[in-house]
C-alpha cells in the first residue's frame, strides 16, 4: 500500500457500515492515513511488532487491504482485512487473507496466526472459517471503542491446522452410510462439528442428544427421535436426526442435519438427502418435512437446489418451514 492510496483508503473507513465493525477511531482522517502510510513506505517484508499493509487490487482498483502484524518475537502472527462495499460478497477477502496467511507461513517461523473480530460480524467468521481458522474464545467487553466496552471474538489457527485444512478431502465420497450411535462410540460422534458460525443455524450434536432423550411435545405428544452417524468412505463426517412420522405427527421431520467442517462442499448432505428420500419412499411416506433459519450463510438454497417448497404449519417458532413430496 503506498501513499497515493490515502484518498481511498480514508473513504471506505470512514463509511459508516465499515467502520461499525471495527475499532479505530471515527472520523478516519486524510492526513491520518497519509501518515500510516509513511510509516510503511518502502517495506513490503514483515517486521517483528510493526503492522504492514497490503493494497488488494481489482482490475487496477484498490478494492480494500489486508494487514499483518508479528509479535516481538516474530512467531504469532495477527491478520486483518477491510474491503470497500462494492467488492464485498466476491470472495477477494477469502482469497486475498488466505494468501497472506501462505505467505506468512511460508516466509517466516510463525507457528500461530490470530484474528479479532466483532461477535456480529457473521461475515468475517465466514471468512476466517474459510482459511482454517477456528473460533477459540469470546471475551465480553474486554476492550474500549468510541465510548463504550465492546466484546472480541478470537479465531485462530496452527501452521499445522492450515496444512491439514488445505489437504482435506474436496471431492465426492464413494460412498456414505447412516449408521446408529452407539453408547461406545456417542463421544466420537460429538466430535463432528460445523464451523462456529454456523451453530446459529444448526445445534451441535451433544445438544441433539439432549433433544432426543427429552424430545420436545409437538401436537399433544412428544416427538419421537431417530439419529444416525454418517460415514464418509468409513470416516465420520456428519449427524442426521429425524421426527419420526407417527398418529401425533403424520409426515416424517428432518429435524437435524450437520455436516462437520472439514467435509462440508463435499456433496455429502445431497447424498444424505437422497438416502433418506430411498428409506421413507420405502416404508411408504411421499414427503418429507423440514425448518430452518434465515439468514446469511443459511440452507434455504440447499433446500430449495433439492426440490424442498416453502409451506406452513410445520414449525411454531420463527424458523421458516419447507416441504419436500415425491
Amino acid at each position: 500500500m503506498r501513499e497515493r492510496d490515502a484518498e481511498i483508503v480514508a473513504a471506505y473507513r470512514n463509511d459508516p457500515e465499515i467502520a461499525a465493525m471495527q475499532d479505530w477511531d471515527l472520523p478516519y482522517s486524510l492526513e491520518r492515513t497519509r501518515a500510516r502510510l509513511a510509516e510503511q513506505a518502502g517495506r513490503d517484508t514483515l517486521v517483528a511488532g510493526e503492522w504492514l499493509s497490503l493494497a488488494v487490487e481489482v482490475a487496477g482498483e484498490v478494492a480494500g487491504d489486508v494487514a499483518c502484524c508479528l509479535d516481538e518475537h516474530g512467531a504469532i502472527a495477527e491478520i486483518g482485512y477491510t474491503f470497500r462495499p462494492e467488492f464485498q460478497g466476491n470472495g477477494y477477502a477469502r482469497e486475498a487473507a488466505g494468501a497472506l496467511v501462505d505467505y506468512i507461513l511460508a516466509t517466516t517461523s510463525v507457528h500461530r496466526i490470530e484474528a479479532s473480530l466483532d461477535p456480529g460480524n457473521v461475515p468475517s467468521m465466514r471468512v476466517l472459517e474459510s482459511l482454517g481458522m477456528t473460533f477459540e474464545s469470546l471475551s465480553r467487553q474486554n476492550y474500549y471503542v468510541r465510548g463504550r466496552w465492546d466484546d472480541d471474538l478470537r479465531y485462530a489457527m496452527l501452521r499445522a491446522d492450515r496444512a491439514a485444512w488445505l489437504t482435506r478431502p474436496v471431492e465426492p465420497p464413494a460412498a456414505i452410510e447412516l449408521v446408529e450411535i452407539r453408547p461406545d462410540d456417542a463421544h466420537l460422534w460429538s466430535r463432528v462439528v460445523t464451523h462456529y458460525s454456523q451453530e446459529r443455524l444448526v445445534s451441535p450434536v451433544l445438544r441433539s442428544f439432549r433433544d432426543a432423550l427429552f424430545p420436545e411435545v409437538w401436537n399433544g405428544a412428544p416427538v419421537v427421535p431417530w439419529l444416525r452417524g454418517i460415514l464418509a468412505d468409513d470416516e465420520r463426517v456428519g449427524f442426521v436426526m429425524l421426527a419420526v412420522a407417527n398418529a401425533h405427527h403424520p409426515e416424517p421431520y428432518l429435524w437435524r442435519l450437520l455436516i462437520d467442517r472439514l467435509h462440508q462442499r463435499r456433496k455429502i448432505g445431497s447424498m444424505v438427502l437422497n438416502q433418506l428420500r430411498e428409506q421413507l419412499s420405502a416404508q411408504g411416506h411421499r414427503s418429507l418435512t423440514v425448518s430452518f433459519h434465515e439468514g446469511r450463510g443459511g440452507p434455504r438454497l440447499f433446500y430449495e437446489r433439492h426440490g424442498f417448497a416453502p409451506a406452513h404449519g410445520i414449525t411454531d417458532d420463527d424458523e421458516i418451514g419447507a416441504r419436500l413430496s415425491w
